[in-house]
């Protein structure tokens, strides 16, 4: 028997390697494999489309309705509306529109200063911390401690430190410094906007902080030691070093805590009420009362779509900005 003959059962009788793949040249088990990650990832994308993109759909058509207290049982029933949400939203003439556009503009300042008084004390912070010495460790877990308190009992505690006869911010202020000839109220009046600034800045700086203080991480200590060495002082040091090096990390962490704060609604919540004061009358807690408070749901639903809009066209500049000045200085 030959050889040609000893080969030729196992060509006939047995698939060969290419007749197992499928028409497109991959074996089953390689199919199973790559469509693995997906099938793991399709309970996750479910609960995303539940959580968000339907309810941000519904509000989308709700905006377009005449949806008040009378069709509340049946709210697909509301006569279509059109633009007129929209164009109540926006006359900034009327009391509607005027009193949405000062909402926005208290919005825009509380945003600009707790972003930034953030960053700076986050930074500070960080930057201190760098170096080792006794006692190190607690004090970066004691900063933590605002970040991690659940914000309902912060807030809450911060709202009995606020008190106008035994709270303990006036105690301090007007009883132990006096920098003030009388007990200040805090949560009403023009002293809210300072209130709400201080909270959100005592709550939202330990963020800023633990991640600056991981980019500070990579950073290699010879750059400082080389600048040292050059006669660079501290201040050189952070302008020419550790600022140019933390650059994608601060345009990631400025997006998040702008996004976070323009949005905030749980601290102006709890601190005040349904009924925040003008001063700090955020967009948030506006939207929250002329949808729940005033039953106008489809004046509402407008509201939070242009709220929406405008925080997608800021976060688009500030993404396109960013990597352009990215680019230049690569090039």
């Amino acid at each position: 028997m030959t050889a040609t003959a000893l080969k030729e059962p196992s060509v006939s009788g047995s698939p060969s390697g290419a007749a197992a793949r499928d028409q497109r040249g991959r074996r089953p088990g390689r199919i199973r494999r790559t469509g693995l990650p997906y099938l793991l990832l399709l309970p996750a994308l479910v609960l995303e489309l539940l959580v968000h993109l339907v309810p941000m759909v519904i509000g989308i058509v709700m905006s377009f309705k005449e949806l008040t207290q009378f069709y509340i049982r049946d709210w697909g029933t509301a006569p279509w509306a059109g633009l007129g949400n929209y164009r109540v939203s926006v006359d900034f003439d009327a009391p509607v529109g005027e009193a949405l556009l000062h909402s926005f503009f208290v919005t825009v300042g509380f945003t600009v200063l707790s972003v930034g008084l953030c960053w700076l004390i986050g930074t500070a912070a960080a930057v201190l911390m760098q170096d080792t010495f006794r006692g190190r460790g607690l004090l970066r877990a004691l900063f933590l401690v605002p970040y991690a308190l659940p914000v309902y009992a912060a807030v809450i505690t911060w709202v009995f430190m606020f008190q106008h006869d035994n709270g303990l911010v006036n105690h301090v202020l007007h009883d132990q410094l006096h920098l003030t000839d009388q007990p200040s109220f805090w949560l009403i009046g023009d002293n809210s906007f300072y209130a709400l600034l201080t909270v959100s800045v005592w709550k939202g700086w330990p963020f800023a902080f633990l991640i600056v203080m991981a980019g500070l991480q990579n950073i290699p200590r010879e750059l400082y030691e080389a600048a040292a060495l050059d006669g660079a002082g501290m201040w050189q040091q952070i302008r020419r070093i550790t600022l140019p090096s933390l650059r994608p990390v601060n345009q990631v962490l400025v997006l998040v805590l702008f996004l976070w704060t323009f949005n905030d609604f749980n601290t102006p919540y709890v601190l005040f009420g349904k009924a925040a004061p003008e001063a700090a009358d955020l967009v948030s807690v506006h939207i929250y009362q002329a949808s729940f408070v005033t039953w106008n749901f489809g004046t509402g639903s407008a509201m939070s779509v242009l709220l929406l809009l405008f925080l997608l066209v800021v976060t688009g500049v500030y993404l396109a900005l960013t990597s352009r000045g990215r680019r230049t200085a690569d090039v």
